[in-house]
């Protein structure tokens, strides 16, 4: 069974997600007696970083019409490459949009939003969310099968092997794009990709408003995470669309979720129950969000988020 592993990179450096992705391939390589190749497009960092993880292979592909994202020639590149049984992608935003496309091509099976190594590779036997994230179901693909994996969800875990890279080429062209790109919004320096971020401080409209989002920020800072918000946060304009989590915003499974003023519905719950700690803060001891928290604390943002911050500072000997 051969396993191949699309390594997704940004601005020519391996992204954590591609990383995840490399040491979840080479989980199911160990189950089959196999070994990993990973796919790369325009990267400029050391293949080294993928041997770490588990890559035995590395096959560096270095084309223009592959520099802006488009699903269509992705898939297309990936399918030229993958001349395996197994195909895992990172389900990130690219790749859970090339994904189905991918399948397509390779008259595969797709088994999305894994989360745990497979049981069995005979045939290959994994567990996915299901439900909205209420329910875990278990799939057995016989056959090609493009597995996409759950940010977060397995863990970038080193199992370092010797390897090789190569310079292949694809057949790949601008004429494939089905998306033209006109122009392309710099992320901010420094800035947390929110579904990579192992912390996350999110706030609903318990805050009342946007000018109060200092102090989610500033915790935030602190702690080393990234900021999110709820749907109607987003929706009203007091947080950019890109921090929206839940069904219908990005999923994210980071080691800790603080949810401060969110009274927790179930389409905002299905975007972060991957979380492995949920803190809550919220003044309604009856928000259905207490339910799902690992940790709550009743009382007011105002109050309680200022001495958070306070102690986290002290923790950390901050002025």
């Amino acid at each position: 069974m051969a396993i191949f592993v699309y390594a997704e990179s940004h601005d020519g450096k391996y992204k954590k997600a591609g990383l995840e992705a490399v040491a979840y391939a080479k989980a199911i390589a160990d189950v089959a007696g196999d070994t990993v190749t990973a796919i790369a497009f325009n990267v400029t960092e050391s293949s080294d970083e993928l041997y770490k993880y588990g890559a035995t292979k590395v096959l560096k592909v270095d084309n223009a019409a592959l520099k802006n994202f488009d699903a269509n020639s992705y898939a297309k590149a990936v399918a030229e490459l993958a001349a395996g049984e197994v195909v895992v992608v990172p389900s990130t935003n690219d790749g859970a949009s090339f994904a189905p496309l991918l399948a397509l091509k390779l008259n595969a099976s797709l088994v999305t939003n894994v989360e745990k190594a497979p049981t069995a590779v005979a045939p290959l036997t994994v567990a996915r969310k299901a439900f909205s994230g209420k329910g875990i179901e278990t799939v057995a693909v016989s056959g090609k099968a493009v597995v996409t994996l759950l940010q977060n969800s397995f863990g970038v875990k080193e199992n370092a092997v010797a390897g090789s890279e190569e310079a292949v080429s694809v057949s790949v062209s601008d004429a494939d794009a089905k998306v033209k790109v006109t122009g392309v919004e710099v992320a901010q320096t420094g800035a947390i990709d929110l579904k990579e971020a192992e912390v996350v401080v999110s706030a609903g409209r318990g805050l009342k408003g946007p000018e109060n989002w200092g102090m989610i920020e500033e915790l935030a800072q602190l702690l080393g995470a990234a900021t999110a918000s709820s749907k109607p946060v987003a929706d009203i304009g007091w947080r950019p669309h890109a921090e929206h989590v839940g069904q219908t915003g990005k999923a994210i499974a980071p080691n800790l979720y603080i949810a401060i003023g969110i009274s927790g519905a179930i389409q905002h719950l299905a975007g972060v129950n991957g979380s492995k700690t949920i803190v809550v803060i919220n003044n309604d001891a009856e928000a259905p969000f207490f339910k799902a928290a690992d940790y709550g604390i009743v009382g007011d943002a105002f109050e309680v988020v200022p001495k958070l911050i306070e102690e986290v500072k002290k923790l950390k000997g901050v002025a």
